[in-house]
């Protein structure tokens, strides 16, 4: 897949202009909030034109390779060939930049983001393996650099979860997770199952936009707020005040409540957190209703969504559905090596959409 560049880049470079011309504007001057506006998207435009300056760049070693590699010796030949596989993922890695920044909700892709799992079929194991879940995607953040924050965890019996949601930060976070949304299979034997029998259970993942603050608008009269005494584990001082809170958004009947925080004050912050972000799926999901129905997708609900991935644990092996990928890499997977699936979706992504 080649993409031509220059004419989207000298865009670019024309809107750059404009803008270093505006800065010397008395009334961009004397409007601190429009002057830091304008900072950010120059900041964001001399950042593409220097992934695109870096492509060229890694353009023309690639062709450098190419013409000596032939009629060099088997040693120098096996050196140059390494080096090409190198800047053909590196070229890859920038274009995928690239094409990001030019899609219409490029913007909404560098976003934060809201993670809900939660156990589906199965039980306890189901709830097991959404730890493993919860604990693969930590290990997933950490490697990539962005921070997350825990709104709500409600651990099982046996060492599993309920529930989980958490915040992810970091430009890029949605971009990376909106792909783990959907139903998650296990196939493995259950550390509950005395015959070594393997079950198969699934989790559900959601992965939600953090909301912008003028994105959602809730009203005071439309929420319905209760406090009561919290029953996690967590010492004597959750448990003898009401400390817990529980929002119920009128007219969507959207129930949220958190309960992990010491202080009532806490819990309600990280509440309306997760109910904007439920909101602002609410709508989305009703505007893509109205425009395409057939391509709806009800995200973390449970009802009518299909698997996107299995994994096997006996065969060490995991099947992304979506793109028929399979790689017998599980154990690497769980230790948060999701790149090699991640950067093949997004592929295919590209692909798509440069074909419709």
């Amino acid at each position: 897949m080649k993409i031509k560049w220059e004419e989207k880049i000298n865009v670019l470079k024309e809107k750059l202009k404009e803008i270093d011309r505006k800065f010397s504007e008395q009334e961009v001057i004397n409007n601190p909030k429009l002057l830091e506006e304008l900072g950010k998207e120059y900041k964001e435009l001399k950042k593409i034109l220097e992934n695109y300056e870096h492509l060229k760049k890694k353009e023309e070693e690639l062709a450098e390779i190419s013409k000596i590699k032939e009629g060099c010796d088997q040693e120098t030949y096996s050196y140059l060939l390494e080096e090409e596989e190198k800047l053909k993922k590196e070229i890859k890695e920038l274009e995928k930049e690239l094409f990001y920044y030019f899609l219409p909700q490029g913007e909404d892709l560098k976003r934060n983001c809201i993670v809900e799992i939660r156990p589906a079929a199965g039980g306890e194991e189901s709830a097991l393996f959404a730890m493993d879940l919860f604990k693969m995607y930590q290990k997933y953040l950490d490697k990539k650099g962005f921070k997350y924050e825990i709104l709500s965890f409600r651990p099982s019996d046996l060492g599993g979860i309920k529930e989980v949601i958490f915040l992810v930060s970091g430009e890029g976070a949605y971009n990376y997770l909106r792909f783990e949304q959907g139903v998650h299979r296990v196939q493995r034997v259950p550390v509950t199952e005395a015959s070594g029998r393997i079950h198969t259970s699934t989790v559900t993942v959601a992965v939600l936009m953090e909301p912008k603050e003028v994105e959602v608008e809730i009203k005071e009269e439309d929420l319905k707020i209760e406090v009561f005494r919290a029953s996690s584990k967590g010492g004597q001082h959750v448990n003898v005040t009401d400390s817990a809170v529980r929002i119920t958004h009128l007219p969507t009947g959207i129930v949220v409540s958190c309960q992990d925080e010491r202080s009532q004050h806490q819990n309600r912050q990280k509440a309306m957190k997760i109910l904007k972000a439920r909101l602002l799926e609410y709508e989305k999901r009703k505007q893509k209703e109205a425009i395409d129905k057939e391509r709806r997708k009800q995200i973390g609900t449970g009802e009518r969504a299909e698997k996107i991935r299995t994994y096997n644990f006996p065969q060490n092996r995991v099947t992304d559905h979506r793109i028929n990928l399979t790689l017998y890499e599980l154990d690497k997977i769980m230790e948060g090596d999701l790149d090699p699936i991640i950067s093949q979706l997004q592929e295919k992504e590209i692909e798509k959409f440069l074909n419709e």
